[in-house]
C-alpha cells in the first residue's frame, strides 16, 4: 500500500506528534508499504526555520529510509491569532502545491490535525489523488482553542466547527488519540469508523535499566538530590504555575529540585516568576533531543505532569507519560479523568493531585520522597502497566488491522 502522512509537525523537531508519527511512519516501512511524509521546515519549537532548510521553497530527503518532501511555511513567535493563521494556512497552501505537482498517486493518506485547517490539504488532495483519507484528531480543535481562551471569536468558531464536521464526513476513517476524542466524534458522527490510536512507548528504547549514568553531575544535583521531573512544552495548557508554587513550600534541607526541561511561549514569563519569588530549588533546562531521554528519565526520580483545571483536560492523555512509566519511574499526576483512571485508578502508577492545586503537590511529592515502600511499589507497577498496555508495536498491529478490515470493506469497528 502507498501511504502518505500528512503533518505539519515531524522530525528533526522533538514533540509527543513527531515522535508518534514518526514511529509510526517507520513501522508501516519496516512492513513493506511505501510510505511517503509530506511536512513543513522544520521549525518547533524555536519558531525559527532550522539551519540547512532556510530560504527553500520546498525540497526532498530521506529519513529512516522514508522519503520526505518539505515545503515552506511562515514561521512566528508572536502570540497573534491572525499570526497563527497566516503559519497554518501558509503550509495549508505549500503543501497542497508539492501534493498535486510533486507527489504521486497513493492508496491512503494519514493527515494530522492540530492543524485542522491541513485537513482541507488532504481533502483536496484525496479527490485529485484518488486516494482514501484518514484523518488521525490529537485534539478536538476548535473545541480546546475555545475553552483555553485562545480564539474567542464567534463567527471564527462557527466556521472552524463546520469545517471540522465536514472533515470528518469527508474522511474515510477516523482515530482519536484518547478515548475522549473517540467518543466525542463517535457521538457527533455515529456512521463513522473511529479507531482509537492511543498513544505509546518504544520498550527497546525506553525500559528500566536503559540509559547511559551521568546526568545528574552534568546538571550539578547531588546523589540525594530527589528530583521531580517536567519535560514539555512550556505553554498556557500546562499551568506550570503549579510546580513553582509547590516548590515554594519546601526548604533547601529538605533536598527536593524540580526541574522544568523544554521550550514554550511562556517559558521566560515563568524564568522570570521563578527569580522573583527567589526559589533556588527550581531548574530550568533546555528541551532534550529524543535519544537523550533514556538518560535523563533514567536519573529522575518521579515526573509531575499538570494541566489546567479545565473540564476539556479530563480526555486528555500527556504523551511524556510513556516514556516516564516505561523507565520504571512513578507519575505525581495533576489531571483529571481519562489519564487519572487509567495511570492512577487502575494502573497504580502514581499520585495524583487536584489540577492547579500546589498545597496539594508538595504533599504527594513528600509522601513519595519519605516512603520508599510506596515508591518502589509505584515504579513496579510502572513498567509492568504500560508494557502490557502502550506498547507502540501491539498499537500498530492493531491499527494496521483496523485499517485493512475498514478499507476492504469490513464493518464498523
Amino acid at each position: 500500500m502507498r501511504i502518505l502522512f500528512l503533518t505539519q509537525y515531524y522530525p528533526p523537531e522533538v514533540g509527543a506528534p513527531q515522535n508518534r508519527l514518526s514511529e509510526l511512519a517507520v513501522r508501516f516501512h519496516q512492513g513493506g508499504n511505501q510510505v511517503e511524509v509530506l511536512t513543513a521546515m522544520p521549525n518547533y519549537p524555536s519558531m525559527r526555520i532550522f539551519p540547512g532548510y532556510r530560504g527553500k521553497w520546498h525540497l526532498r530527503e530521506e529519513l529512516d529510509g522514508i522519503t520526505i518532501y518539505r515545503s515552506w511555511i511562515f514561521v512566528t513567535s508572536r502570540p497573534s491569532v491572525f499570526l497563527r493563521l497566516m503559519v497554518y494556512f501558509s503550509f495549508v497552501i505549500s503543501s497542497l502545491y508539492v501534493g498535486l505537482f510533486r507527489l504521486k498517486r497513493f492508496d491512503l493518506i494519514l493527515c494530522e490535525s492540530p492543524p485542522l485547517f491541513l485537513g482541507i490539504t488532504a481533502w483536496l488532495l484525496k479527490k485529485a489523488k484518488r486516494a482514501k483519507l484518514l484523518f488521525n484528531v490529537s485534539d478536538l480543535w476548535p473545541e480546546s482553542a475555545e475553552k483555553l481562551g485562545l480564539v474567542t471569536n464567534r463567527f471564527f468558531l462557527r466556521i472552524s466547527r463546520q469545517l471540522e464536521e465536514a472533515l470528518y464526513r469527508g474522511s474515510d476513517l477516523i482515530s482519536g488519540q484518547t478515548q475522549g476524542i473517540v467518543a466525542n466524534i463517535e457521538a457527533r458522527m455515529p456512521e463513522k469508523r473511529v479507531f482509537w490510536l492511543k498513544n505509546g512507548v518504544d520498550l527497546s528504547v525506553y525500559s528500566p535499566g536503559k540509559g547511559n549514568p551521568g546526568w545528574r553531575s552534568e546538571c550539578g544535583f547531588d546523589p540525594g538530590d530527589f528530583i521531580l521531573f517536567y519535560g514539555g512544552i512550556l505553554g498556557y495548557a500546562q499551568g506550570l504555575e503549579v510546580i513553582l508554587n509547590a516548590a515554594a513550600r519546601f526548604t533547601a534541607g529538605e533536598r527536593i529540585r524540580f526541574v522544568i526541561a523544554g521550550e514554550g511561549p511562556l517559558k521566560k514569563e515563568l524564568m522570570a516568576q521563578a527569580a522573583d519569588m527567589g526559589l533556588t530549588n527550581v531548574n530550568f533546562l533546555p528541551a532534550y533531543p529524543k535519544n537523550r531521554m533514556p538518560d535523563v528519565i533514567s536519573e529522575i526520580d518521579a515526573s509531575v505532569i499538570p494541566l489546567r483545571k479545565l473540564d476539556l483536560f479530563k480526555g486528555a492523555i500527556p504523551s511524556k507519560i510513556f516514556e516516564i512509566l516505561a523507565m520504571g519511574k512513578p507519575l505525581l499526576l495533576g489531571v483529571e479523568g481519562e489519564a487519572k483512571t487509567l495511570f492512577i485508578d487502575e494502573g497504580r502508577c502514581g499520585l495524583a493531585f487536584p489540577p492547579e492545586d500546589d498545597g496539594a503537590l508538595a504533599e504527594v511529592v513528600r509522601q513519595l520522597g519519605q516512603n520508599r515502600e510506596l515508591y518502589d511499589g509505584l515504579a513496579g507497577n510502572a513498567y509492568l502497566y504500560v508494557s502490557q498496555r502502550f506498547d507502540r508495536d501491539l498499537i500498530f498491529s492493531e491499527f494496521q488491522q483496523f485499517i485493512q478490515s475498514n478499507l476492504d470493506g469490513g464493518g464498523k469497528r
